[in-house]
């Protein structure tokens, strides 16, 4: 029985971590307010190596529509800019040669409901990740009935199993909600 608490737990534990990659993949995405998460994945050559923005500048939002960045070394204020310009953020950089800053624009519909779907996609393979640890996690059930695991204990793992994966699966649903509200709402 423990086997079975403990591949139980894994699987908890596994769809957690597909939970916060969705949150941290959402808050990249833009409600037309400026955030310095929405620089996350930036990365800038430094150096010869892709470096995280937030290691080589400091990043601060004076306002809802300004983001601020003051690099370490004004050598790389052109590295910055065009990390940001290739980003698929579709942010446009200005520089005043020692500092970046970003406008950000207020998001017209069309841009909602690009924002929307995109929302919708990356839920979609939040779902997609719980379901596969679901997946691998009855399997590991199944093998258990081949070490003399009853398959009374198996069929209520797996039913345990499921019931996770459903309230995970309604996190995320939650979780997208939230996040469509916050890019529809003007």
């Amino acid at each position: 029985m423990e086997e079975l608490d403990m591949i139980i737990d894994d699987t908890n534990e596994r769809m957690d971590k597909s939970i916060q990659f969705l949150v941290s993949e959402l808050k990249k995405i833009r409600a037309g307010k400026a955030m310095p998460s929405m620089l996350d994945g930036i990365m800038v050559e430094y150096y010869g190596a892709p470096t995280p923005l937030i290691q080589v500048a400091s990043i601060t939002t004076p306002d809802s529509r300004t983001i601020f960045i003051k690099p370490w070394e004004k050598t790389i204020i052109q590295d910055i800019e065009k990390a940001i310009t290739s980003s698929d953020l579709g942010l446009n950089p200005q520089n005043d040669g020692e500092n970046i800053i970003i406008n950000i624009p207020p998001l017209t519909e069309e841009r909602r409901m690009i924002l929307v779907k995109q929302i919708k996609g990356e839920g979609e393979k939040g779902k997609i990740s719980i379901r596969s640890v679901r997946k691998e996690s009855n399997e590991l059930m199944k093998k258990l009935s081949n070490e003399g695991v009853s398959e009374d204990a198996i069929k209520d793992g797996e039913n345990e199993i499921q019931r996770i994966t459903n309230s995970k699966i309604n996190r995320v649903d939650e979780i997208i909600k939230s996040k469509e509200e916050e890019i529809t709402t003007i």
